[in-house]
């Protein structure tokens, strides 16, 4: 998150839209600004809990800290400054976590007292951002709920709002790849599928390299959503690598005899979208 103010609700207007009956429809606010970042229950129903107690009005939070906001824990894990691409100062980042509880944890009576039974993880010792990376599990759950966001805002024509949202997540997918971690074909798809959006929305070859390097990495032809986005986002945007795409392809020619009918299909449309990218040059 970069700073400004995050609405969280069941209103289909949040930012963060949850489909929760023990969430209201405008609950809770996150806000990031240049020297902290706080929440602020908005008079909801079931409240606001940070660390299982339950705030009143807008509260300061440190790294480490976990929010309960109806069946939704999420934990700040890092909180820092730092410059960013076109923007003229230092501007305050924001990283969380975002988890669903069992709904047996929630019981009357039961509900935030046991969950919060321990405290929480201690994190000093611990860089948060390698802490998100270690086993293909945590992205999955963390990468869907902030995919959601950020096609919501791809929708509403909002495409700054989903770039800044999104594309640290999607950072962190490719990192994981590169390292030669188990991310999950499902996890690649729905990155691929976002940095395609991404490319067509904002006009940039980069989210088009995203792309190709990741299935290049995988070894394995784009699944037919993903190519039919490429195809979209190739005469929209500025300039790709071209030797990186024809790369690609060619990697994925050494295997074709192995190939089924469908994978052999999907190959053939990307030797088209190579050729594509070659005639735009």
């Amino acid at each position: 998150m970069g700073e400004g103010e995050f609405l969280i609700g069941r209103s289909p207007s949040c930012q963060l839209s949850l489909d929760d009956p023990l969430v209201s429809r405008r609950h809770a606010l996150l806000i990031v600004t240049s020297s902290d970042v706080s929440t602020e229950d908005l008079g909801s129903r079931n409240g606001v809990l940070v660390n299982g107690q339950r705030i009143n009005g807008r509260h300061t939070l440190n790294v480490g800290d976990r929010i309960l906001i109806g069946a939704q824990e999420m934990t700040l894990l890092e909180s820092k400054s730092e410059e960013q691409p076109g923007m003229t100062s230092t501007a305050r980042l924001a990283r969380l976590s975002i988890s669903k509880i069992p709904k047996q944890a929630l019981a009357p009576g039961t509900a935030t007292a046991s969950h919060f039974a321990t405290a929480p993880p201690a994190m000093n010792s611990v860089n948060p951002r390698e802490d998100t990376l270690q086993g293909p599990r945590r992205p999955v759950g963390g990468l869907s709920v902030i995919a959601s966001v950020a096609e919501k805002s791809l929708s509403m024509n909002r495409v700054e709002e989903a770039e800044r949202i999104i594309s640290a997540s999607l950072h962190d997918v490719l990192e994981q790849v590169r390292s030669g971690q188990h991310v999950g074909s499902e996890v690649v798809d729905l990155a691929a599928r976002l940095a395609a959006r991404l490319a067509s929305a904002t006009g940039k070859g980069a989210w088009v390299d995203y792309v190709v390097e990741l299935y290049f990495r995988e070894a394995r032809p784009c699944p037919a959503p993903v190519i039919d986005e490429l195809y979209i986002a190739l005469r929209k945007v500025n300039a790709v690598q071209t030797q990186q795409l024809r790369d690609y392809v060619g990697r994925l020619r050494e295997r074709v005899s192995s190939f089924g009918p469908a994978e052999r299909f999907l190959f053939q449309r990307l030797e088209g979208l190579e050729r594509l990218a070659g005639l735009r040059g």
